[in-house]
């Protein structure tokens, strides 16, 4: 115990499911995000045995591939492709033809305990991933934010207790950090900038919780070096922790090596140069989608989404991070999101 409180970046215990309420089911009716489903996530957990998944290096990855009776697997697996066909073709059944199910992995250590879909083209092998999880309310609104203010469009679906997310393809965070930090100065330049923005867009939507190995780096060969995108593809803590630091991926120590190459090639004008670049294209985002963001919130402020202690304690550090009392008359997260989006944008309306 008094280890953990040594450490001022660890989420403080097992994050709470909250459940997706009326009024979210209706806003998921109404963009298109609900849909009756094939298959529940309950459906998955009927398999016979599993057997721990080794990476390449021989290193247990913390899934395990499951295995299911043949009769199981008549059943569940025509359905599971049926569904990667409705997120990923439009629902077009000739797409489905060549497609099957290769492999399904199973990890209990995260939040949502996902299971990892693999579908394979039969006619040249070629695969992509869904995962299935238990719906949880704060990751469907982090998913949604994530949507409509970054750079990154996401697509899911959801019927019930059960939630169906595409694959985000990138380097994970962690590998990225190891492999590809010794790199050309232009590309650490370009990677410095990235984190920049990355940082932004986690503070100002109040998504926590990114740790090197909570997020992908995708990489795009460009005219010179490279550019570089972080996605996050883990949205559970979404709104959920008391502190304002948990906001901030640079103050986690898995993304050091990040932070002291920013301070090697950045001074604070810069940085300051690189915020107010994302800041600018997140605010052309909300104006292009004032309406559903609107929605969005009025739900968010009516659903408990983290306990009363966390959100007092968050309140009042941004009250006294922006030095605003709104902050302290916020009773919820979705309050608190509303509001961190006002400070921030208030000046560019």
């Amino acid at each position: 115990m008094a280890q953990y409180e040594t450490r001022k970046d660890v989420p403080s215990k097992k994050k709470f499911f909250y459940p997706v309420i009326d009024p979210l089911k209706d806003y998921l009716v109404k963009y298109n995000r609900k849909i009756k489903l094939p298959v529940e996530y309950s459906d998955l957990l009927r398999f016979q045995m599993s057997t721990p998944l080794l990476d390449k290096s021989g290193n247990d990855t913390l899934w395990q591939t499951v295995y299911y009776d043949q009769s199981e697997m008549n059943e569940l697996f025509p359905n599971l492709v049926a569904i990667y066909v409705l997120m990923c073709a439009d629902g077009d059944n000739q797409v489905a033809e060549n497609l099957t199910i290769a492999q399904i992995d199973y990890c209990t250590f995260g939040n949502s305990k996902p299971f990892r879909i693999r579908v394979i083209n039969r006619y040249n092998d070629n695969y992509d991933y869904i995962y299935v999880k238990i719906a949880d309310a704060s990751r469907v609104y982090g998913l949604e934010l994530e949507h409509i203010l970054s750079p990154n469009r996401i697509t899911y679906l959801t019927d019930g207790t059960t939630l169906i997310e595409e694959h985000i393809s990138g380097l994970p965070g962690d590998i990225f950090i190891k492999q590809r930090l010794n790199t050309s100065k232009f590309n650490q330049i370009r990677i410095c900038k990235e984190f920049v923005k990355f940082n932004e867009r986690c503070f100002i939507r109040l998504l926590g919780d990114m740790r090197s190995y909570n997020y992908v780096v995708h990489i795009t060969p460009d005219i010179e070096g490279n550019q570089y995108r972080m996605r996050a593809i883990d949205f559970d803590q979404q709104s959920y922790e008391g502190r304002r630091n948990f906001y901030l991926p640079h103050f986690f120590k898995e993304n050091n090596p990040l932070v002291m190459l920013g301070m090697k090639h950045m001074d604070k004008a810069t940085m300051r140069q690189y915020q107010e670049e994302e800041r600018s294209l997140i605010y052309n985002r909300m104006r292009l989608v004032h309406y559903r963001l609107r929605d969005l919130l009025a739900v968010m402020k009516i659903q408990e989404i983290s306990p009363i202690h966390k959100v007092k304690n968050l309140a009042l550090e941004l009250s006294e991070y922006h030095k605003r009392e709104s902050f302290n008359k916020c009773s919820n997260m979705g309050e608190l999101v509303e509001e961190q989006l006002k400070v921030f944008f208030e000046k560019r309306q």
